[in-house]
C-alpha cells in the first residue's frame, strides 16, 4: 500500500528555501540547510501549481525550465495548497506553527470555516498569523526586499498573513512579461543587498479550470518557462535566481468525485467540513467514529487520519497548542485521482485540476537555482 509522502520539514521543504536565502544576506538566526550559492542578490519565482512530475511530463513545453542540469526537488507542506504552501515560504515556518491551516479551516476569530482566498470582513492578517514573516525581518536588516505581484493581491488577507512586509511592486496585466521583468530587474538592483519575491498563477488558475493535461494549460507553460529564461537572460550573473513551486497539480475524473450529500454516513457526526476535494478537514466531537466511518468508505482512496495520528506523523511540521485546534479533528487526504466535495461549494465541483494531499504528483516540486 502506497504510504503518503510527508514533507521533510527541517531538511528540503519549501520551509527552508527562505531560511537559507536569509543566511547567505547576513539575517541573525537563518540557516541554509539546502547549500544555496552565495550571493548579495536573490530573485524568487513561485510558479503556483508546477509540480515536479508536472514538468516531467512537459519538457517540451518547457525547454528552460526542464533542462536545468542542477534541478533539485523540495516537498511542499501539509497540506499542498496555495495559503499554506507561500505562508510556510514567507515566514520560514511549518504549518502548524503558522497556522494557516489550508484552503479553508476552523479559526477562533471566524465565524465557523475561513476561506484563505475570500477572506472574512474584519479580520486581518495578523488575526490570522501574528508571527514575523522573512520579508519583515529582511526589511528590518536593511535588505532591499520588494514582492512582485499582481496589483490586486495588495493588501489582502493572504498577502497580510504571509507575505507582509516587502516593498509591493503591482503587476497591473500579467500578460506582459517584459515589463514584470523589467521590476524584477530594477527591484533586485536596490540596495547593498536584495530580495525580490516573484509569483506567477497562470498554471494554476487554468489547470483548475481546464486540467493541467489541457492545451490551454500547455500553451501556459510555455509561456512561463519564457518567462523564466527571459527572467535569467534580463538579470546580472551575479543575482541568484531561485525557482520553485507551492505544490503541483493532479486532474480528477467525474467518475472519481465523491459527494458527501450521497453518503449521510460520511456527514454522521461532522460538526464542520472545511478543506478542499483533495485534502478535506473535518471537525467533529467524536474522531475516532468519524475517522473510523471514512476509513471504511474510502478504504485505499485516501489517508485518513485523526489530527493526533497526522501530528505524530510529522504531517504539519511541529504543531504548537495554539495552532492544533486549527487542524481538522479528522483529515483526509485522497489518493490517486479521486476527491472529496460537496455541493455546498458549488464553484469547487467545477474544477477539473485539484491538489492538497500527500502523493508524489502534488507533493514533490523543483528547486532550480541559477
Amino acid at each position: 500500500m502506497t504510504a503518503p509522502v510527508v514533507p521533510r520539514y527541517g531538511a528540503s521543504s519549501l520551509v527552508e528555501l527562505m531560511p537559507a536565502i536569509g543566511a547567505h544576506l547576513g539575517l541573525p538566526g537563518c540557516v541554509d540547510v539546502l547549500d544555496l550559492p552565495d550571493a548579495e542578490r536573490y530573485v524568487v519565482l513561485l510558479i503556483d501549481g508546477l509540480g515536479q512530475t508536472n514538468v516531467a511530463a512537459s519538457k517540451g513545453l518547457a525547454p528552460y525550465l526542464a533542462s536545468r542540469p542542477d534541478t533539485r526537488t523540495l516537498t511542499s507542506v501539509t497540506p499542498t495548497t496555495t495559503a499554506t504552501a507561500l505562508t510556510s515560504l514567507g515566514t520560514g515556518l511549518d504549518p502548524g506553527q503558522h497556522g494557516v491551516a489550508g484552503y479553508s479551516f476552523r479559526h477562533p476569530f471566524s465565524t465557523g470555516v475561513l476561506n484563505m482566498l475570500a477572506w472574512e470582513p474584519g479580520l486581518s492578517g495578523l488575526d490570522v498569523q501574528p508571527r514575523l514573516t522573512l520579508f519583515e525581518r529582511l526589511a528590518r536588516a536593511g535588505i532591499a526586499t520588494t514582492s512582485v505581484l499582481p496589483t490586486r493581491f495588495s493588501g489582502s488577507g493572504l498577502t497580510e498573513a504571509g507575505l507582509r512586509g516587502a516593498r509591493f511592486s503591482p503587476v497591473d496585466d500579467e500578460t506582459d512579461g517584459a515589463r514584470r521583468i523589467e521590476q524584477v530587474v530594477d527591484a533586485s538592483a536596490a540596495g547593498e543587498r536584495s530580495f525580490v519575491y516573484v509569483y506567477e498563477r497562470s498554471l494554476d488558475h487554468i489547470g483548475h479550470g481546464v486540467g493541467w493535461r489541457s492545451e490551454e494549460w500547455s500553451a501556459a507553460l510555455a509561456e512561463v518557462d519564457r518567462l523564466a529564461a527571459d527572467l535569467r537572460s534580463a538579470l546580472p550573473d551575479a543575482t541568484r535566481l531561485v525557482i520553485t513551486a507551492d505544490h503541483g497539480m493532479i486532474d480528477v475524473p467525474a467518475d472519481e468525485r465523491v459527494i458527501v450529500e450521497r453518503e449521510p454516513d460520511l456527514l454522521a457526526g461532522v460538526e464542520l467540513l472545511a478543506g478542499e476535494g483533495r485534502f478535506r478537514q473535518l471537525y467533529t466531537a467524536e474522531p475516532d467514529a468519524v475517522a473510523s466511518r471514512w476509513n471504511d468508505h474510502l478504504q485505499d482512496r485516501a489517508w485518513v487520519r485523526t489530527r493526533a495520528e497526522a501530528v505524530d506523523e510529522a504531517w504539519f511540521g511541529y504543531v504548537t497548542p495554539q495552532m492544533a485546534p486549527r487542524f481538522g479533528d479528522v483529515v483526509v487526504a485522497m489518493r490517486g485521482t479521486g476527491a472529496v466535495m460537496t455541493r455546498a461549494l458549488p464553484r469547487e465541483l467545477k474544477l477539473i485540476g485539484m491538489h492538497g494531499s500527500l502523493t508524489a504528483d502534488e507533493m514533490l516540486v523543483p528547486l532550480i537555482v541559477e
